[in-house]
């Protein structure tokens, strides 16, 4: 049988790398896409110097990894890297099938006469279809300390699980997560349209809708097709997301990336388990019921939700009494899709009025809390009530905030939907006040009751704040790394 020829794999490598033949002046694709927020310190993470480790990408098929590994070649090429020091690799490429990244690299070497010692910069995209990726990347990290290498996947089960066995010093995990939604309004232009907003010191922004009904219809598109940045650029894409993202990105992770990492033999039921969740996304389930639903073995689930919540298709959320206390059983858990999206794409899509709206809301504001690490949410849920969103204080394991998701102005009307709400913070009084309550259209930051205060909020613009303190706050935190990195004179 015979071996690709060296010759056919250096040729691919200088197509799929242009900047060698033309130079910095050269155009790159995506270059003219706009960037992520997450850019500026994914960026300024390749260029410290002082970490040596790996920058592993993880994330959702479809969020815009690889167009950030573009965005990134772009910059170093701006920043006056030299076009030969920079190694773009697509792994899911056939003719790269089972090649050890360090051939790959030393093929890369013996074409510029590249030394170790040399300032290299090597982009590993999809590097989960190498078998025991970690191990090769974690040896080459070891091997050449001045170079700088960067992979993406967006399996994340495999990333996940083996860089914490053999990649433990090595790799730093970086997640992209699916757009926010302040984000998706940034990317159509009509952030500033949608959206006012006015500095206060210390205490944050304070944002205000511009036109309530504009934002509730962007916010439903977002809820549609908003997750992707492709699906946002292509009316194509937008008039059938169930073409793209059904057949682009679900079906890839269910019908081949998750059975090819983990042998998995019965895909279809896999697949029925898969749109079981995503049907109830939003939805408390028990292990019983999915059983039940979807035929599946018990302990055969527990197993795939592991996967499916690895791979970013799902996220689970535990429950917790009135007295904020976990069940030493947890039977019982919420299930959220990790981008509304695929519910629209997989159900039909989603309208103003939807009986699925309500859900749908709550998963997506879920949505906008992947985008920060820090935070521990859970639902209550007892005989006569239940609360949708409980912040629980790490050291002290008390409730601290709550939020109510509807997408309704009726609890604003008819008061005794706010008794679940009086009923918690009863047994909980170092709950913070007032209390968040999301609506349709109603803003009112005074409300009382039964001697508890409330806050009403668009579910759209509260959706929207989320996204844009947490993106904020990476602002934040570039601007500071930025300028510890700057050189002193």
């Amino acid at each position: 049988m015979l071996e690709i020829a060296k010759e056919d794999i250096i040729s691919r490598l200088q197509f799929d790398n242009p900047w060698w033949e033309t130079g910095r002046q050269g155009k790159i694709i995506y270059e003219d896409t706009p960037r992520r927020k997450y850019f500026e310190a994914f960026s300024q993470n390749i260029l410290d110097k002082s970490v040596r480790r790996a920058l592993v990408l993880m994330g959702p098929r479809r969020v815009g990894k690889t167009v950030m590994v573009y965005h990134s070649i772009r910059l170093l090429l701006d920043s006056d890297i030299r076009a030969e020091n920079i190694l773009y690799v697509s792994l899911e490429t056939p003719i790269y099938t089972g090649l050890p990244l360090e051939r790959i690299l030393s093929y890369f070497q013996e074409l510029f006469t590249h030394e170790r010692t040399s300032e290299l910069f090597i982009f590993f995209d999809e590097i989960q279809y190498l078998r025991e990726w970690e191990a090769h990347l974690k040896s080459l990290v070891d091997s050449f300390p001045s170079y700088r290498f960067v992979a993406t996947g967006s399996a994340a089960a495999a990333l996940r699980l083996k860089s914490t066995e053999s990649g433990a010093g090595r790799f730093s995990d970086y997640v992209l997560p699916p757009l926010t939604f302040a984000e998706y309004l940034m990317f159509i232009g009509r952030e500033n349209e949608l959206i006012s907003f006015e500095e206060h010191g210390f205490e944050g922004y304070e944002y205000s809708p511009l036109d309530t009904e504009e934002l509730n219809r962007e916010f439903v598109n977002y809820l549609n097709f908003g997750g992707y940045p492709e699906a946002v650029f292509s009316e194509t894409i937008r008039s059938d997301p169930s073409q793209y993202i059904k057949s682009d990105i679900i079906d890839k992770v269910l019908l081949r990336d998750l059975p090819s990492l983990y042998g998995i033999s019965d895909i279809q039921e896999l697949n029925r388990l898969f749109t079981t969740l995503a049907y109830n996304s939003g939805n408390e389930v028990s292990l019983e019921g999915l059983s039940k639903s979807s035929g599946v073995a018990k302990n055969t689930i527990k197993r795939y939700l592991e996967y499916l919540e690895a791979a970013f298709l799902i996220r689970r959320v535990e429950r917790i009494d009135q007295n904020a206390k976990r069940f030493k059983r947890a039977v019982c858990f919420k299930v959220y899709l990790t981008n509304p999206s695929m519910r629209a794409a997989l159900f039909g899509q989603l309208k103003t009025d939807s009986g699925e709206m309500g859900a749908m809301t709550e998963t997506a504001i879920f949505s906008q809390w992947q985008h920060s690490k820090m935070i521990e949410l859970y639902y209550a849920r007892w005989n006569s009530g239940e609360i949708d969103i409980v912040h629980l204080d790490q050291l002290r394991q008390s409730p601290s905030w709550v939020v109510e998701v509807k997408w309704s102005d009726r609890p604003y009307n008819s008061h005794s939907e706010l008794d679940n709400c009086i009923e918690f913070v009863k047994k909980n009084p170092g709950v913070l006040q007032p209390i968040e309550i999301t609506s349709r259209t109603i803003r009112d930051d005074n409300f009382l009751y039964k001697g508890i205060r409330f806050e009403f909020e668009l579910a759209s613009l509260y959706a929207y704040i989320l996204g844009a303190n947490i993106l904020r706050n990476i602002d934040t935190k570039v601007q500071r790394r930025y300028t510890r990195l700057l050189p002193t004179e």
